[in-house]
């Protein structure tokens, strides 16, 4: 009687009340079985093994979780690939392509062989099923974006990797399938392939110009993130419709937005938390939901089959992990890392059993029948669980690793003060300030505005606008602290916020004056200049920072000899890096020597070129180089410093005449003795050789121009 009483609520068909079983489970079964040490993704799993059609039939799996598990399975790959560090991934290419290679061509060696030897399957049937034990899915890819790994050479080789083994996969899927169609002919996998090869490089070459275009001219956090999904989706789309699958078409989309949206950015953050927080759990929920239990109590054809594929599977995968270590001498846990998460069997896996389970042959027969169909199960159950758990265990020891080298690093270097005056600079100013912040760091944002004692409308503005600019950094999950500031002169209330909080650095707005009457950079900028000793940067933004395609630094001679000049590199670099561009100093020899020294042992993975000037004044040269969509960074100096030049007084006609219409940014650096080694968390022993190299160059230079002159002297005295 209870049993047909409950029969009736069970399974749950209102679309309320199902959404509200989902969001519990995503909402509980990390918190519980975190208490276990379980992983997240394998509670989700079980969670939908449970109340599946399988366990409790609690719910169905109906037409929802088919819609978002095929969302959350795109966004994996999505994230995945735009989580990359492209420039890292070039120096790794071929590691990835090892591993992409090994962990398709073992998987599928062995299986083909234990299904024709132990299986009696026939050799299609064989290279199919062995083509499964050769695919993964990036389950486990969201345990080291909790854990901060995520661009970590092992987890980039991985991904890399992924879409290799994925695509070879998919093409034996697609040429199989297609061996069963009518219209097949003997060019069929030929065709296939150049299909695949040309709608790639319609993505990686149309997308971006596509998406460069939108981002310059809508802002709207809301539109943006919309626009992305839509690529995405239409990726995906269009892989379908040439017969493969649309993950890959997801994972491309990906990679070519990868440098339009840097890591620190608002819409980073935005696309991570949604998939992250319903997208991929859906998804995780569905898989757990085929998944039949009952199967382990089955047919002993069933627990047989199951048994080889899940022994070739994890073997495979793990070979192709070790063969990957070994070859390019890498560590134990980087291998554990890579086997983690390659092993895990899902999307292509369910893509190929289905497909080979509704092909019926002249016989009669299904190409694979319903013990490979149960066995899948269990592979799938047995590879995500696996995969979860080594990944979980690998991803905490190496954070551990990684928090014990930045535990030593000081955390008062993010202190910088942004100031504030116009709407429409606003986002230019706060996404440039994130983009230069160390990644991770605890610190809080400050900005300012500062209105007249006597104006009660400007500080109404002005409120309005900081919270403008906290609401960017939060949605960036970063902590912003604002301040309208009373004063009864403007630059005198950033003088002495500054001075008060001891921020390390400066961030204005640059409005260039036009006017000859008025100094280039007008009485504002020019007191705080003046009166302040903290590093000072001036931007302008012509086109939104993620949009821009390179940046040009002009470095004047000897700007290795200021107190601030590893300060301004060192976020000069972070810029480079978040924004994915290539990078070009126009520098004195000596000064390049420096900066590559400097940016290969911190900041291996930025493009940066150098060509070599006298260290003045270069801007009428460089631009013929620089162009609308470029940022130039001109470092400046202070009169008085090392490095200031009499040249640098046409510094803002020059800029009148040739630069209107391109973002700029002026830095005139610290000139505080300890500012080199307070604002950054470098190595010592590194900094003292670099400061070495550059007195003695130093020396040298000033020997040579007034060796002659002290030689003469003494021959003086001595007679």
């Amino acid at each position: 009687m209870q049993t047909s009483a409950l029969s009736t609520y069970f399974p749950v068909t209102d679309s309320t009340w199902i959404f509200f079983f989902v969001l519990s489970i995503i909402l509980f079964a990390p918190i519980l079985l975190s208490k276990l040490k379980i992983p997240h993704i394998v509670g989700m799993i079980l969670a939908g093994m449970i109340i599946g059609p399988h366990g409790l039939h609690v719910l169905d799996k109906d037409s929802s979780f088919d819609m978002f598990g095929n969302v959350g399975l795109y966004y994996i790959m999505f994230l995945a690939s735009l989580e990359m560090d492209l420039q890292h991934m070039k120096r790794i290419r071929w590691k990835a392509l090892t591993l992409g290679l090994a962990a398709f061509i073992f998987p599928l060696g062995m299986g083909v062989v234990s299904n024709v030897f132990l299986l009696k399957y026939s050799l299609i049937t064989s290279v199919l099923l062995a083509s499964m034990y050769a695919s993964h899915t990036l389950i486990a890819y969201p345990i080291v974006i909790r854990y901060g790994i995520s661009r970590n050479r092992s987890v980039t080789i991985a991904v890399g990797g992924t879409i290799v083994t994925d695509t070879l996969t998919l093409l034996v899927l697609a040429f199989i399938s297609g061996m069963f169609h009518e219209e097949v002919h003997g060019w069929f996998g030929a065709i296939l392939l150049l299909k695949v090869i040309g709608l790639s490089a319609f993505i990686i070459f149309s997308f971006p110009y596509v998406a460069r275009w939108f981002f310059r001219r809508y802002n709207d956090p809301v539109l943006q993130f919309i626009f992305v999904l839509t690529m995405v989706f239409l990726g995906a789309g269009l892989m379908e419709l040439i017969g493969m699958e649309g993950i890959l078409g997801a994972f491309l989309a990906g990679l070519v937005l990868n440098r339009l949206i840097p890591h620190s950015a608002p819409l980073m953050h935005h696309l991570e938390f949604v998939g992250n927080a319903l997208f991929i759990p859906y998804f995780l929920i569905g898989v757990g939901m085929i998944i039949d239990i009952r199967v382990l109590f089955g047919s002993g054809d069933a627990l047989k089959v199951a048994a080889v594929m899940i022994t070739m599977a994890l073997a495979g995968k793990w070979i192709a992990s070790w063969v990957t270590q070994k070859i390019f001498k890498m560590s134990g846990l980087e291998r554990d890392l890579m086997f983690g998460l390659s092993n895990a069997q899902a999307a292509a896996t369910l893509a190929a059993v289905l497909v080979g389970y509704n092909i019926i042959l002249p016989s009669g027969e299904r190409l694979l029948n319903e013990d490979v169909l149960n066995g899948t199960i269990l592979l799938i159950l047995v590879t995500c669980i696996v995969s979860s758990l080594i990944t979980d265990s690998a991803a905490r020891k190496m954070a551990l690793q990684d928090g014990n080298i930045s535990e030593s690093r000081p955390i008062d270097e993010e202190s910088a003060l942004i100031a504030l005056s116009y709407p429409e600079t606003v986002d230019d100013l706060v996404n440039m300030a994130l983009l230069m912040r160390k990644e991770k760091s605890d610190v809080p944002m400050s900005a300012i505005n500062v209105v007249l004692d006597n104006d009660d409308k400007a500080r109404e503005k002005g409120m309005k606008l900081l919270e403008s600019a906290s609401a960017i950094a939060s949605a960036a999950n970063v902590q912003m602290h604002t301040n309208v500031r009373l004063a009864t002169n403007l630059a005198n209330g950033i003088i002495h916020t500054m001075k008060e909080n001891d921020y390390a650095e400066l961030l204005v707005e640059l409005h260039v004056q036009n006017s000859p009457s008025v100094s280039f950079f007008g009485p504002i900028l020019n007191s705080l200049l003046n009166r302040l000793n903290r590093q000072i940067t001036m931007i302008r933004c012509t086109v939104p920072v993620n949009t821009v395609r390179r940046i040009h630094v002009a470095v004047p001679a000897k700007a290795q000899f200021e107190a601030g000049f590893y300060h301004w590199v060192e976020h000069v670099a972070r810029l480079a890096v978040g924004v994915g561009c290539r990078i070009t100093y126009h520098a004195h020899p000596d000064t390049i020597r420096i900066l590559q020294r400097y940016l290969e042992a911190y900041h291996a993975s930025i493009r940066a070129e150098y060509i070599k000037t006298d260290g003045g004044n270069e801007l009428k040269r460089m631009s013929r180089e620089v162009q609308a969509d470029h940022l130039l960074i001109v470092v400046l100096a202070r009169r008085g410093s090392i490095s200031f030049r009499p040249s640098f007084e046409h510094i803002p006609r020059q800029i009148n005449k040739y630069y209107m219409n391109t973002g700029l940014m002026l830095i005139f650096p610290d000139i505080y003795a300890e500012a080199a080694t307070k604002d950054l968390s470098i190595n010592e022993p590194l900094m003292t050789e670099l400061r070495y190299e550059a007195s003695k160059d130093w020396y040298k230079n000033w020997l040579s121009r007034n060796g002659d002159k002290e030689d003469k002297k003494n021959d003086k005295e001595e007679q």
